[in-house]
């Protein structure tokens, strides 16, 4: 049976409130990035979860070593202050998601570039019926 563990963090990237969606799931994690804009209440950042979790954009999957944790209630405690206490991404999350914009970016540039050349053949286009037109003497 596989698992899926799933972890947001919410932190203060200047000039925004920033949350890090990672999901890992069979030794693979990926993350998605929201903006949340002025500091969400602990009330907003639950409603949006299950809102908008399922349409979240994650990254593509980066290999990840998951470590198992107890179950003991104070431990888990103790691991999500001591998280809270450091600022800023996992290092796993900012690959994945790293990754991710440079996919979106690639996409970008390609299709970009397919605009760019349809609209050159479109101009040699009208210059050609332009041509056609002058040339039969209209």
């Amino acid at each position: 049976m596989d698992k899926t563990n799933g972890m947001l963090t919410v932190f203060f990237d200047e000039p925004f409130w920033v949350g890090v969606f990672e999901r890992s799931e069979k030794g693979k994690l990926s993350a998605a990035k929201v903006s949340f804009g002025a500091e969400p209440k602990e009330s907003e950042v639950w409603d949006y979860v299950l809102r908008h979790y399922y349409k979240l954009k994650f990254s593509p999957a980066v290999k990840a070593k998951t470590k198992q944790t107890a179950d003991n209630p104070k431990r888990r405690q103790r691991n999500a202050r001591k998280q809270l206490s450091t600022a800023g991404i996992g290092t796993k999350s900012q690959q994945a998601l790293k990754l991710m914009q440079e996919q979106m970016k690639t996409e970008r540039k390609q299709i970009t570039k397919e605009q760019r050349e349809a609209e050159k053949h479109r101009q040699f286009e009208l210059k050609q019926q332009k041509r056609r037109k002058k040339h039969k003497g209209h």
